[in-house]
């Protein structure tokens, strides 16, 4: 099933260099709804700056986003350059310019190439409806290995809606908004309050509940778009139809987040961090990040280390109420600690059995309360040192 009144467009510009796609448009033909999450980094790109300040009216047509120049602490000129881009791109598409969203992600502090850019624009435009959304998630691409998109079907008064999301994100992953670009747009009438309050949820349990580095971006961008065109009684709030439209949501979003994890660069684990017993959902959530983040939790992990105590002392810092005789910690199904306590017998060897596996959980039970929560995380290895030691060159 396609989705209705979106057109998709992706050239190659040479942003960077040349020889990938790497400048994309995303375009609603009828008027459409925006909800958008932004970097909380103090140190803000100015496309963040400037389509954040647009998409506080909720409404937005078209997104231009580009790859292999982030656009960001560019001072006036970045911005001078991000309002040109976006007006040339506005005007030739007929859209008032606060119709226009920008992303970009790249390099930090250098200008945009504006003579590349500018080229682009006019076969961009022109190209609207001879690319996908598939496109779109290649063009945004930097050290991601593979496009990440994921599409879902769901139903409002017996007619079927679409919504369709990419994202992209290797390196520079940390929660709060976490560090990527993200776009969403359905057919599908939605009432707006639902929608933003639908799409703020979702961010929470998605992409705000992952890490690869613990590092977190100037550019981080999140953008749902919808459109209505598939001619559906509006999705109200407290209505069934809300509640699929929500699950379907969150759905393609936590897929969208645990595909930049398993793509983390040099990742070669995907491992979930699930905290229970704690004495808050907020609590939880502190343990599991703290755990995440770990240098030498991650490298354990690369190495195939059943270290546990090394994750014990990352949940005594992480700042999460916390009584060390309490703590249990397991790698799937094998205790690791009871009690605070090594769990002796065969738990090293089972527990290093469960590390080499490609995918695995580490479940920590606090047995203080019934506060939970859950992180998703990659291992660290030789190769996230390399690919970020040569990434500018």
């Amino acid at each position: 099933m396609t989705i209705k009144g979106f057109r998709f467009s992706a050239v190659e510009a040479a942003i960077k260099k040349p020889g990938r796609l790497d400048l994309a448009l995303i375009f609603s033909d009828v008027p459409a709804q925006v909800a958008a999450v932004f970097t909380t980094n103090k140190v803000q790109a100015a496309p963040v700056m400037l389509s954040r300040d647009r998409a506080k009216n909720g409404s937005a047509r078209a997104v231009l986003v580009n790859s292999g120049n982030a656009n960001a602490c560019t001072g006036d000129q970045g911005m001078r350059d991000a309002l040109s881009c976006g007006r040339r791109t506005a005007e030739i598409l007929g859209l008032p310019d606060e119709e226009l969203l920008i992303a970009s992600t790249g390099v930090i502090g250098q200008q945009l190439p504006m003579d590349r850019f500018r080229a682009g624009i006019q076969p961009l435009v022109d190209g609207l409806g001879s690319s996908t959304l598939d496109d779109v998630a290649a063009a945004i691409m930097t050290t991601d290995t593979f496009a990440k998109i994921e599409r879902r079907t769901g139903q409002a008064g017996g007619v079927s809606y679409q919504i369709e999301g990419v994202a992209k994100g290797a390196g520079m992953i940390q929660p709060n908004m976490a560090t990527m670009l993200s776009f969403l747009v359905t057919d599908a009438a939605i009432e707006p309050a639902l929608l933003k309050s639908a799409f703020g949820e979702a961010v929470e349990g998605s992409f705000n509940a992952i890490t690869v580095d613990g590092d977190m971006s100037t550019n981080d961008t999140a953008l749902l778009i919808a459109n209505g065109a598939a001619g559906n009684p509006t999705i109200k709030t407290g209505t069934p139809e809300a509640a699929q439209f929500v699950d379907l949501l969150q759905e393609i979003m936590l897929s969208l987040a645990k595909q930049i994890v398993k793509d983390g660069e040099g990742a070669t684990k995907f491992v979930t961090v699930k905290v229970r017993g704690a004495a808050s959902n907020a609590d939880a959530k502190k343990a599991a990040l703290a755990v995440a983040n770990s240098l030498l939790v991650k490298t354990a992990f690369f190495g195939q280390d059943a270290n546990w105590g090394r994750i014990i002392a990352a949940l005594g810092y992480s700042g999460a109420q916390l009584e060390q005789g309490r703590v249990e910690i397991s790698f799937d199904d094998v205790v690791m600690a009871k009690d605070g306590i090594f769990a002796g017998g065969n738990a090293e060897a089972a527990g290093t059995e469960v590390l080499k596996k490609p995918e695995f959980t580490v479940a920590i039970d606090l047995h203080l309360g019934a506060g939970e929560g859950a992180v998703y995380t990659s291992d660290l290895s030789y190769d996230y040192v390399r690919i970020n030691a040569d990434y500018r060159t």
